[in-house]
């Protein structure tokens, strides 16, 4: 069975790579590899995504972990869920964390939550962008 989170980050990896690097697929396939050696985290540390460059990989996985657990959580739920809401918990915490998320973080976030919602086939959502 794949990974959905890792399978959001790949894909959104391959839309952003024109804006962010042609290498952008291939660091967040590294950064994967990385983190299937590590436990899930439970706090995301903000030296791992400080920037965007090769630091986007990270920060592409990181966001793609989280939003997929909110994501799941949500899926659990009666309640409405949608894909602002769930970009808009994912930015909660890391702000929460005390994680400054550098400038096109919100960019990265949209286009993984849209992935998630494409890839786990869930058609009651429409996309951020």
């Amino acid at each position: 069975m794949t990974d959905p989170a890792a399978d959001a980050a790949r894909a959104a990896a391959v839309i952003l790579a024109p804006d962010l690097g042609p290498d952008l697929p291939t660091q967040v396939e590294a950064a994967l590899l990385r983190k299937r050696s590590e436990q899930r985290p439970t706090h995301y540390d903000p030296l791992v995504i400080i920037g965007l460059g090769t630091g986007a990989a990270s920060l592409i996985v990181s966001i793609a972990q989280l939003a997929w657990a909110i994501y799941s959580d949500q899926r659990k739920r009666p309640t409405e869920r949608s894909p602002d809401s769930i970009a808009r918990q994912v930015r909660m915490t890391f702000r929460d964390q005390d994680t400054a998320l550098p400038p096109g973080s919100e960019l990265i976030t949209d286009v993984i939550v849209t992935e998630i919602i494409r890839i786990s086939g869930d058609s009651d959502q429409s996309g951020l962008r």
